[in-house]
């Protein structure tokens, strides 16, 4: 560096830890040195959640969130969208990455947990990771939900008209709090301008919260990696892990491989495939809201279909409960009992490279339960279906709700005491 630029580093790290920041959190920040492709996709997330933000500022500037028709008896908000396509220098490109993105956002998330899940990155010392991943989870699906409402096409309309209307389920509270979601007795002008406000401000503040503070955690007690060793327990006399090197260079070079990758998919579906077959963008979506003509199937987003898959599930009532109800509560707790992964596990390994066949079967059929029930959300109920659907959500729930006893007796290898490369 020259003197000149040196002396300005100084005087900012004098008012703001920039070069302690940078050392903490990059160039001395020591990662396990055996990462794998699965740990792209945390970068990718975080890279995915600044193009949805960027892209959200430019649709903001010419989206009008206003329910009411316009001169042509088109609503404002639908026609502020077409005007965003056909009219604005660029509006179809921006309006397509952000669609593709959200759908690219939970797929590289997806992604993240599932290698959460592989190599136990849930367990000690990284409890509170894992829970501000949930969190993070959580306010994703909550940020979906109300951007699908703003497009205010039919499938945007009733597909917020059937969720909402689950909350008046709940006992007592249920048809005031269904009130204060909608903002009116029925989906109206006053839903759309404050699902706008809590989509645009108050949601992504929180995310980015949230992903600030799931990064520092992670910063605080390290990495996990594919074997599960804690490389902080072996270090040099400088202090510096035996198996660790620096995330930067030799893990932003490396992550910047996955990005171009990513971004190679990522363009060709935005720019030859952004509606993906009617699961991106929905056909029905192409067409104005309106109250008085229900679509013959409603359903949600690809990304919800699982969790919606559990929620039909439940035909039953319980405790003079109708069956609405529990189905509600079925779909929250398959999100939220995520959250308690690093105490329902009690394996001696972490990684699934150590573990025995009892937790890789399980896993292998929680995978394979957690997509058939996506794609039956996709379908229109029928007997079978449903049938289906229920032998599949008791799988799901039977992967973590047995896990504290199938993980005990599952037979593990031992865990290395440094890492190593496979």
């Amino acid at each position: 560096m020259t003197t000149k630029s040196q002396a300005l580093l100084n005087w900012v790290d004098a008012r703001f830890p920039l070069t302690s920041n940078w050392k903490a959190h990059l160039s001395e920040y020591y990662a396990p040195k055996n990462f794998n492709f699965w740990y792209f996709f945390g970068s990718l997330a975080l890279m995915v959640l600044v193009i949805q933000i960027v892209t959200g500022i430019f649709l903001t500037m010419h989206y009008k969130p206003d329910g009411t028709l316009n001169a042509s008896g088109i609503p404002i908000a639908f026609a502020s969208v077409e005007y965003i396509m056909r009219e604005v220098p660029g509006g179809w490109l921006i309006r397509y990455m952000h669609s593709t993105g959200a759908s690219a956002f939970f797929i590289v998330v997806y992604l993240h947990m599932f290698r959460g899940f592989l190599y136990g990155s849930y367990r000690k010392p990284r409890e509170l990771i894992w829970v501000f991943g949930t969190l993070i989870f959580l306010c994703l699906m909550a940020e979906a939900f109300m951007g699908y409402l703003l497009p205010w096409g039919q499938m945007s309309y009733w597909g917020a008209q059937v969720i909402i209307n689950l909350f008046s389920a709940i006992p007592v509270i249920g048809p005031d709090l269904s009130l204060v979601i909608r903002g009116d007795f029925v989906i109206s002008d006053a839903t759309l301008n404050r699902f706008f406000a809590l989509h645009v401000i108050a949601v992504p503040l929180v995310l980015i919260g949230l992903v600030a503070a799931h990064i520092i955690a992670l910063h605080e007690v390290g990495s996990n990696n594919p074997d599960g060793v804690e490389i902080k327990k072996k270090k040099d006399a400088n202090g510096i892990p035996l198996d660790g090197i620096p995330f930067h260079p030799y893990y932003t070079v490396k992550d910047i491989v996955g990005v171009v990758v990513f971004l190679m998919f990522f363009t060709g579906v935005v720019f030859f495939w952004p509606e993906g077959g009617g699961y991106f963008l929905e056909y029905n979506n192409f067409i104005p809201a309106d109250p008085l003509k229900t679509p013959p199937h409603i359903a949600p987003v690809w990304y919800f279909t699982p969790y919606y898959s559990v929620l039909r599930a439940v035909t039953y009532p319980l405790f003079g409960l109708d069956a609405k109800f529990w189905g509600v509560i079925a779909m929250g707790a398959s999100v939220v009992v995520i959250a308690f992964l690093p105490w329902l596990d009690r394996s001696p390994a972490k990684s699934i490279r150590y573990r025995g066949p009892i937790f890789k079967s399980a896993l292998a059929i929680f995978i394979v339960a957690f997509f058939i029930l996506g794609y039956l959300g996709v379908l229109a109920p029928t007997p079978g279906r449903t049938l289906t659907a229920q032998i599949c959500s008791v799988l799901y729930f039977g992967f973590f709700l047995l896990m504290p006893w199938y993980s005990k007796i599952d037979k593990c290898k031992p865990e290395p005491e440094r890492v190593t490369f496979k």
